[in-house]
C-alpha cells in the first residue's frame, strides 16, 4: 500500500515538475523559433526590397525577352461541328 502511494507521488510531482518547467521555457522557446523564422525569411527574400538593384530610383530599364514562335505547329485536335436535337 506504501509503494502505490509513493508510486503515486512521485507520477505526480515529475507531471506538475515538468508542467512548471514547460511554462517557464515556452517564451525562450518561441523567441529563438521566431528569430529562426526571422532569419529564414531574409535568408530567401533578402535583406531589403532594394538589394538586388544598384540603379537609381527612378531610372526605367527595359529587358526584352528573346522572340519566341507564336505558334504551335502540334495538332492538337480536330475540329467536330455538331447541331442540336430537340
Amino acid at each position: 500500500m506504501m509503494t502505490f502511494l509513493k508510486t503515486i507521488l512521485i507520477v505526480l510531482l515529475v507531471y506538475f515538475g515538468l508542467k512548471f518547467l514547460i511554462k517557464l521555457a515556452t517564451p525562450y522557446l518561441m523567441r529563438y523559433i521566431s528569430k529562426k523564422a526571422g532569419q529564414q525569411f531574409e535568408q530567401f527574400f533578402g535583406n531589403s526590397p532594394n538589394a538586388n538593384s544598384q540603379e537609381k530610383e527612378g531610372s526605367i530599364t527595359i529587358d526584352k525577352n528573346p522572340a519566341q514562335n507564336a505558334r504551335s505547329s502540334k495538332k492538337v485536335g480536330e475540329y467536330v461541328e455538331f447541331e442540336e436535337v430537340d
